[in-house]
């Protein structure tokens, strides 16, 4: 899971419940649409703190940036129904956040995040100026990844969140806040995963464990894309997005230093990357 570097908003950032649609969404968003509006999607147990570290350099780099938590995520409610998370249905979330910013929008998605936007972008992209996938594969993830959501399915329904939260710190400490982090934000981490509903958890595991390889369908449309990824990386390996990229004909951007979560990791190296690519589409909006 992303371990955000700060949790506060900086200056000039807001907090807030936008209404849509299809409901309201739990938003941070700072900035002035110069170079457009960015609309940022977590990931797998994610939430829109993540991306609290590309605010102010977004902001900065002339861009109105808007982070959600989808529905079902820490501060985004949602029904406990697992079809109320399917991929359709979130994707139809994010066309209908993108309406109420006020779209078109350059979409980006982290991780699970990155399947979902890509869906919307799939079922319409008119809404979208471009699409940048972060650290997010071509389907499925990898085989070691897809095990240890097959132990998490089946724990969910036998342990419940507080249970489960304890035994991935005792099984595996990389899921865990370490001795090294800030006790604030070890405390957020727990507060996140236990507000996340359960039933958005199963549906969207699923979801990582069998997503078909969509690549082909993606590079149809036509969208200015960009792939950006960590040097590493244990949920897809990088070299499946280099090929990914490449079958795109997207940019692709490898921020060093980074694994899974180079938008918490390195934010302001990887904001650069983001603004210097949607600035060359504001001159250059198809590829």
């Amino acid at each position: 899971m992303s371990r955000p570097p700060f949790l506060e908003l900086p200056p000039g950032a807001e907090s807030f419940r936008l209404g849509t649609r299809r409901g309201e969404f739990a938003v941070s968003a700072a900035g002035r649409p110069r170079l457009g509006t960015a609309l940022l999607v977590p990931g797998f147990t994610g939430s829109k703190e993540d991306f609290l570290g590309l605010l102010a350099p977004l902001a900065d780099a002339g861009l109105r940036v808007v982070a959600l938590d989808q529905r079902g995520q820490y501060e985004t409610p949602g029904p406990d129904e697992e079809a109320a998370y399917a991929q359709g249905e979130l994707a139809r979330d994010v066309h209908a956040v993108a309406e109420a910013v006020g779209s078109p929008v350059h979409l980006l998605g982290h991780s699970l995040g990155g399947l979902v936007c890509r869906a919307a972008v799939l079922a319409d992209a008119a809404p979208f100026r471009s699409l940048t996938l972060v650290s997010s594969g071509p389907g499925a993830v990898c085989a070691a990844q897809q095990d240890r959501i097959g132990l998490l399915l089946e724990a969910l329904p036998a342990l419940g969140m507080a249970e489960v939260w304890a035994a991935m710190g005792r099984l595996d400490p990389t899921e865990a806040p370490s001795t090294e982090t800030p006790p604030r934000t070890a405390e957020f981490l727990r507060r996140r995963w236990l507000a996340t509903v359960p039933q958005q958890l199963v549906a969207t595991a699923r979801q990582l464990r069998d997503e078909p390889d969509r690549t082909a369908e993606l590079a149809a449309v036509g969208l200015p894309l960009h792939v950006l990824s960590g040097e590493e990386d244990e949920v897809w390996p990088v070299p499946w997005m280099d090929a990914m990229a490449e079958r795109l004909a997207a940019r692709r951007t490898v921020v060093a230093g980074t694994a899974h979560s180079p938008n918490a990791e390195r934010p302001r190296e990887t904001a650069r990357a983001l603004a210097a690519f949607w600035s060359d589409v504001a001159v250059s909006p198809r590829r």
